[in-house]
């Protein structure tokens, strides 16, 4: 009994010296939809995030001199809003110190209130929609170009360098989809003031039958159709086209241009379909990105589908930020990612005024043997 008494203010006070030499924590929460018709990119997305914690593990990352450990806390947020707001509130709760995501325009613009009312800071690696950063959250920031810049450049590319003179034009009615078509047909106009939208026509983000809005179509003879909406819906649009003998080409935003586009259409999925990534690796970027492809098939045995490579990249700029701040306290190292300038995979990343990634390039594919095959870099 003295034994213990006389030693117990030693081990008391060895135990609060290694309590207080504790590694530091970073918690960084990845939200995109896991579960759904989405979830292959979901997936994707967070494959990206992991692959970005465990290289910053590795590395032996360090804030202010000292080596911290470096937590993903993910999260499905099914690529519903509502669902979306919930798992938002939920990393809030958890006290994460950054969040990647989401994936969706739909689901990213309202939960950036909640990190914004927390002063949580939010990079969405892949969310194109303008009215994100037009809220003036200064918590929110994105890695690619937005739908102004995305749906603008297909319109002009269309009628410029495809020939279209008449298009059709259907979007799934999502924050997303109805967005990038209305940049569309805005940029198809402003390139080509004579062009002809011959049809206007919705459908949903759930939606498998499409005969009834594609002979409407039909019968108005474009030489164009632009979806706005993901693959799950383009791929199966695709087939039912080529069913109809519809032989116009094809035209859509990031959210069709996957490398799962060619499974999800068959064989209605070629040359005739023109698309665009939200983001561009320049020729001599191209090395960095080759390298990040080949690590990622190694790590994950599958390949990446759109933008794995934009989170990686987000991830890489927020622990960046950290660090300019010698702090991962959020309040402290938002001012940091403001001004950040971090060269990733993707390129050099620098955020304007609203949030908004400076000088945004797109990549232009179409589809050969199967493979999504790169056309051309735009900014």
């Amino acid at each position: 009994m003295l034994f213990k008494t006389k030693f117990l203010p030693l081990a008391v006070a060895l135990a609060f010296a290694g309590s207080a030499g504790a590694q530091e924590v970073v918690k960084i929460g990845h939200v995109g939809p896991i579960s759904g018709a989405s979830a292959h990119l979901g997936k994707d997305n967070e494959n990206g995030a992991k692959m970005a914690i465990d290289d910053l593990n590795a590395e032996n990352f360090k804030i202010n001199g000292k080596v911290v450990k470096f937590v993903l806390v993910p999260e499905d947020d099914a690529a519903d809003p509502k669902q979306g707001t919930a798992v938002a509130q939920k990393l809030v709760d958890a006290k994460v110190n950054g969040v990647i995501g989401h994936l969706n325009s739909g689901t990213t613009v309202p939960a950036s209130k909640i990190y914004f009312d927390a002063g949580i800071p939010q990079i969405s690696p892949s969310s194109t929609t303008p009215q994100y950063t037009k809220q003036n959250f200064n918590t929110a920031f994105r890695v690619v170009a937005n739908d102004n810049n995305l749906g603008g450049t297909l319109g002009a590319y269309a009628v410029g360098t495809l020939g279209a003179k008449k298009i059709a034009v259907i979007d799934d009615r999502s924050a997303y989809g109805q967005g990038v078509a209305e940049e569309f047909a805005k940029g198809a106009k402003k390139a080509m003031p004579g062009v002809q939208i011959v049809g206007k026509e919705f459908t949903n983000a759930n939606a498998t039958d499409f005969n009834a809005i594609l002979t409407s179509i039909k019968g108005k003879s474009p030489d164009l159709i632009f979806f706005g909406g993901m693959d799950s819906v383009g791929g199966p649009m695709l087939r039912q086209m080529k069913a109809l003998g519809i032989t116009a080409k094809f035209m859509g935003g990031d959210g069709v241009c996957t490398e799962a586009l060619p499974k999800l259409a068959g064989d209605a999925a070629g040359t005739n379909v023109t698309c665009a990534e939200a983001g561009g690796v320049t020729t001599d970027q191209q090395k960095k990105m080759d390298d990040f492809l080949v690590r990622y098939k190694k790590k994950y045995n599958i390949d990446v589908q759109l933008y794995a490579p934009y989170v990686y990249d987000a991830v890489m700029t927020m622990a960046t930020a950290m660090a300019d701040a010698k702090s991962a306290d959020p309040a402290k190292y938002l001012p940091y990612l403001a001004k950040v300038k971090y060269q990733g995979v993707t390129g050099l990343i620098s955020f304007d005024p609203k949030g908004d990634i400076k000088d945004g390039a797109m990549t232009l594919f179409n589809y050969k043997d199967g493979k999504k095959t790169k056309l051309e870099v735009i900014k």
